[in-house]
């Protein structure tokens, strides 16, 4: 783990620019490598950024430079909402999204939304988004997508409520409140649900729309509030009821998929899965770390007791045929997850 946030802090010097450039081993032969051009919404510091430079580094290395990839970071060229209609287009080769932002080509991304998942631990989610549960997501992605999926789902960390002017000290305080949501029919539900006005804005354009007035409260992590320093745009509390854990899948369109030797296959899913223990502790620390910074800068944290948390889960459960239905969960993943994590809840 020590090599890994090593790695992570130094990675983050690299990943320092809009479009981070590879270029080990280039084609003493004349061979022209295979482009792969990866597209991340978020900022270069951010802890999924500074995994995926990592990895395609490796990757590219181990070929000998016959993958040649290129990361575009900041929605440079798309925003997560719309990489999944590139990777289907053929106009990009690689996307990493969060699950929430494909809930309108695959509805059941939406399946963490489930209140089981609300308060726990995130090794609740691993059993569930490693098992069965997501592999019947990754099926549906894999088919509509025209994609291959490198293995275990990145994690971002655990999702939180954030406001500009009001104090969030209780789920009483989001009644009537303005707040992002960064996608899916999911988290709107629970918006609602508890008396706020669900606005759905992608990432890239949050700091300005914060800074307007356009909505001021939103769901995210610490990280990524702190990659792209909200407190500057307004910032100021947070009620931190681990609502789930966002994750990001990561994915190669068909197309790409195709161009690479059986060698060339095995050796990016070995890597995924060698590296992926070492991507998730290095989310879960960059959280760690980005609470202190928000801190830091005048972001006040509220966490709620354990039966607080299990009065809200209880109340969201209450619910949870309306979330079905506005999720269109299909019947198939909500008794995988039940099967999966059911006792847990």
């Amino acid at each position: 783990m020590t090599l890994g946030i090593t790695r992570r802090a130094t990675l983050a010097a690299v990943a320092g620019a809009s479009v981070t450039n590879f270029s080990v081993l280039r084609h003493a032969r004349g061979e022209e490598p295979l482009k792969l051009r990866c597209s991340l919404d978020t900022a270069p510091s951010h802890v999924r950024n500074v995994s995926l430079v990592d990895y395609l580094k490796q990757v590219e290395t181990a070929t000998g430079g016959k993958i040649a990839p290129e990361v575009f970071h900041s929605g440079q060229l798309y925003a997560d909402i719309n990489v999944g209609k590139a990777l289907l287009q053929g106009q990009l080769e690689m996307a990493v999204p969060g699950g929430w932002t494909q809930t309108g080509i695959v509805s059941d991304c939406d399946f963490v939304q489930l209140p089981a998942f609300y308060g726990q631990s995130i090794d609740v989610t691993h059993e569930a988004t490693d098992g069965k549960p997501g592999a019947f997501v990754v099926h549906q992605l894999e088919t509509k997508l025209r994609s291959k999926c490198l293995g275990p789902w990145v994690d971002l960390g655990f999702q939180n409520w954030y406001s500009t002017k009001k104090p969030l000290k209780s789920v009483e305080d989001l009644k009537g409140m303005k707040i992002r949501s960064p996608g899916g029919a999911g988290i709107s539900w629970r918006i609602n649900l508890l008396g706020g006005i669900a606005n759905t804005t992608a990432w890239p354009n949050v700091p300005l729309a914060l800074s307007q007035g356009t909505f001021d409260g939103f769901v995210s992590t610490d990280e990524s509030v702190f990659s792209a320093k909200l407190w500057e745009a307004g910032v100021h509390y947070s009620y931190a009821d681990h609502q789930y854990v966002g994750q990001y899948v990561p994915l190669v369109s068909e197309t790409f998929w195709a161009k690479l030797t059986p060698e060339q296959q095995k050796l990016m899913l070995d890597l995924w899965a060698k590296n992926i223990p070492i991507y998730r502790a290095n989310a879960a620390a960059a959280q760690t770390r980005a609470r202190k910074a928000l801190e830091g800068n005048g972001v006040t944290f509220v966490d709620p007791s354990h039966e607080e948390l299990t009065a809200n889960r209880k109340l969201m459960q209450a619910d949870v045929a309306a979330l079905i239905k506005d999720a269109k969960l299909s019947p198939d993943i909500v008794h995988l997850t039940d099967e999966a994590i059911g006792g847990k809840a």
